[in-house]
């Protein structure tokens, strides 16, 4: 509606992969998008997703230079930005993060692209450990814009991406 072509890349989950090997399965479908279609690129994920837009656009995510010079802005929803918190949940017989590794893929300590705009976006009604991961990524990255939404938690945060005139998609598309 608003003359953007969308794709949803897939990505291997764990078990059957670490987080590393996560980050490039997307950044591997990212830039097979940017191949089919020409212009300015919006990254835009939600959770887990928000972590990977989010890693995508730090430098040495993988992501093709070509590819990284087109994305104008990023969307982290209800991301996860700080990994170290996983290592101590039941989920990490899954993930098997290390140290190292949720250092190496958390983007809270990376470096972000300095020409991508961000903008955390986040539902006031969700746990407190994800308004924590949202605030903390935009408080580390410079410029960055947080939107805490009034009424929305985890599961229904992302509802407004599919409003041709919402608020989210305006956050998505500014500047673009």
């Amino acid at each position: 509606a608003r003359g953007w072509a969308v794709a949803v890349p897939t990505y291997r989950l764990a078990p059957e992969a670490r987080i590393a090997e996560i980050t490039q399965d997307a950044v591997v479908g990212i830039a097979a998008a940017a191949e089919r279609v020409p212009g300015p690129i919006v990254l835009a994920g939600h959770s887990a997703g928000g972590h990977l837009v989010a890693r995508a656009v730090t430098y040495g995510s993988g992501m093709p230079e070509a590819v990284l010079e087109r994305v104008g802005r990023v969307l982290p929803i209800s991301p996860l930005s700080d990994l170290r918190p996983l290592m101590r949940t039941q989920m990490n017989d899954d993930l098997r993060l290390d140290l190292a590794e949720a250092w190496a893929e958390s983007p809270l300590f990376l470096v972000k692209a300095a020409h991508v705009e961000t903008h955390v976006w986040v539902g006031a009604d969700e746990r407190p450990a994800f308004l924590d991961q949202a605030r903390w990524l935009s408080q580390a990255w410079p410029g960055a814009q947080l939107t805490v939404a009034p009424g929305r938690h985890h599961f229904d945060v992302i509802d407004d991406l599919a409003g041709a005139s919402s608020a989210m998609l305006d956050a998505a598309l500014a500047g673009t």
